[in-house]
């Protein structure tokens, strides 16, 4: 990287950390809010446009960038055109029951609505599992192959990925979600302009034709069966995996829940959903597809590969501050809902209630970023980190949903009950993906095609955890404890916002 370069990368980083930490200041000195709420909600006073921005940051990062134009189809577009419906799920059914319970983390609320914690603690450790093996080393691992693209950096994947980590747990551990809310946005503006500015670029660079030499099956969004997303998985599994992600995630929600009150956090979310389907879609997809007319199938290097190709020379170095801030972004948004979950949910109850959250928020920072680091190998093997993602997501995404589920619409539900319910989900899509499912890629020959079930996907497999684990806890409540479940809506029963 010529020198220029480097000195505008360095130039921004330092603008982008300077404006948050005087954004960030001037708020804790304006707040009343106790160190808990501090680091934990942002003092509860993120107003809507900072909600928005952490919520679209948190979720847009290399992963997406990399991971879904490394697939070279427009067909992965679905995977943020369907999450509007999440969004709009999030901000107007899933936010008021949250601020009615006035919850931190997303588990007070199940152990608010079953006869039982055991619950809450069984999902806290999914959610903790999660983020340490799954959402923060494929983070830094996605944004140190990009930079390694990018500018053809001879320093290991690992050495990359471990600086990344280092500076994006800094901003958790020393900002809480207030900071990572505001460099969240503050990045965002700038990540999402030049994404679109390679958009733009990328489609003069073939003369805005997308079509001629690349394979029909590239730029159909009505995907085949042995397609990363077969068209009929949009009405089994699809929308359910929204709705966990994005209104049953602690690592989003949280942004939500640090608004002042209801209506500024369904304003941010709102807001967020409408980025997500209008800016989104086409900054994940059209550089992949260029990148195979311009260099053919190369996986998850298309969209580092695309932007050397088509940036000027002198905008590399803006260009991978951007990028690096969204990895940043990422990594401490989900490193803040990581050490949120330990404190509340586990040091709290089991350990030492009166600790010094200051210095635990430090503690688990750090053991969390070395974990994360020596994880990175682990992905440098997959040939799409997207899909990869997706599909080990579906370990805990269904499962946990169950359990929203079975509190949401039923009373007189035992956690234990609930408990059985998430085990089962949890095994029965462990055992579909490292036994059953076994193809050459996504949607390769498995299993399912030699008893004549070609069609069925992970996504599908998705809904069917989903109901199965629902039907688990029901019966297990009533044949083991002895509870007969009843529907929490209707004449007579509370309404889905009361405790």
């Amino acid at each position: 990287m010529a020198h220029i370069q480097v000195a505008v990368f360095v130039v921004l980083m330092l603008a982008l950390t300077a404006l948050t930490w005087r954004k960030v200041a001037a708020a804790r000195a304006a707040s009343h809010a106790s160190a808990d709420k501090e680091i934990f909600l942002a003092g509860g006073g993120l107003s809507w446009f900072f909600v928005a921005g952490a919520i679209t940051l948190t979720n847009l990062s290399t992963d997406q960038l990399v991971g879904m134009n490394g697939n070279q189809m427009l067909l992965l577009a679905w995977w943020e055109l369907a999450g509007f419906i999440g969004l709009l799920l999030l901000a107007f059914v899933f936010v008021p029951i949250y601020y009615k319970n006035n919850c931190t983390t997303i588990t007070q609320l199940l152990e608010k609505r079953y006869d039982g914690a055991s619950i809450r603690t069984v999902i806290s450790a999914l959610f903790l599992f999660g983020n340490l093996f799954i959402y923060l080393p494929a983070v830094i691992y996605s944004g140190a192959l990009f930079m390694q693209t990018l500018f053809g950096i001879e320093a290991s994947i690992v050495a990359i990925a471990a600086v990344f980590a280092v500076v994006g747990a800094g901003f958790a551990i020393l900002g809480g979600l207030r900071a990572v809310a505001v460099l969240d946005t503050y990045a965002g503006i700038g990540i999402l302009a030049l994404a679109l500015v390679v958009v733009f670029l990328a489609m003069q660079a073939i003369g805005w034709d997308m079509t001629t030499g690349v394979p029909e099956e590239r730029l159909t969004m009505i995907g085949s069966l042995d397609s990363p997303i077969p068209f009929h998985t949009l009405f089994t599994g699809m929308l359910f995996i929204q709705i966990f992600y994005w209104s049953t995630n602690q690592n989003i929600t949280q942004k939500a829940l640090a608004a002042p009150n209801v209506k500024e956090a369904q304003k941010g979310v709102v807001a967020a959903a409408i980025i997500r389907v209008l800016i989104v879609p086409p900054i994940v997809v059209i550089p992949g597809i260029v990148a195979f007319k311009l260099f053919g199938d190369v996986d998850d290097r298309a969209y580092g590969m695309v932007v050397a190709e088509v940036l000027p020379d002198w905008t590399s170095g803006m260009f991978a501050a951007m990028i690096a801030a969204a990895v940043l972004t990422t990594y401490s948004a989900v490193m803040n809902a990581t050490i949120t979950l330990w404190s509340v949910d586990f040091h709290r109850r089991f350990i030492k209630p009166d600790v010094d959250v200051r210095k635990l928020n430090r503690t688990v920072g750090i053991i969390a970023m070395i974990a994360s680091v020596a994880l990175v190998p682990v992905y440098a093997g997959a040939e799409s980190i997207i899909n990869l993602l997706q599909e080990l997501n579906g370990l805990l995404s269904m499962p946990i949903l169950s359990a929203f589920i079975a509190a949401l619409l039923f009373r007189n539900m035992d956690a234990r009950a609930a408990v059985v319910g998430l085990v089962w989900g949890f095994s029965i899509y462990a055992f579909h993906t490292f036994y059953l499912y076994v193809p050459e890629n996504f949607g390769g020959v498995s299993w399912y095609a030699t008893i004549g079930l070609p069609w069925v996907h992970y996504i599908d497999v998705m809904l069917f955890v989903l109901v199965s684990s629902v039907a688990v806890a029901l019966l297990t409540n009533l044949v083991v404890f002895g509870n007969r479940a009843s529907l929490a809506f209707g004449k007579g029963a509370p309404q889905l916002n009361e405790a």
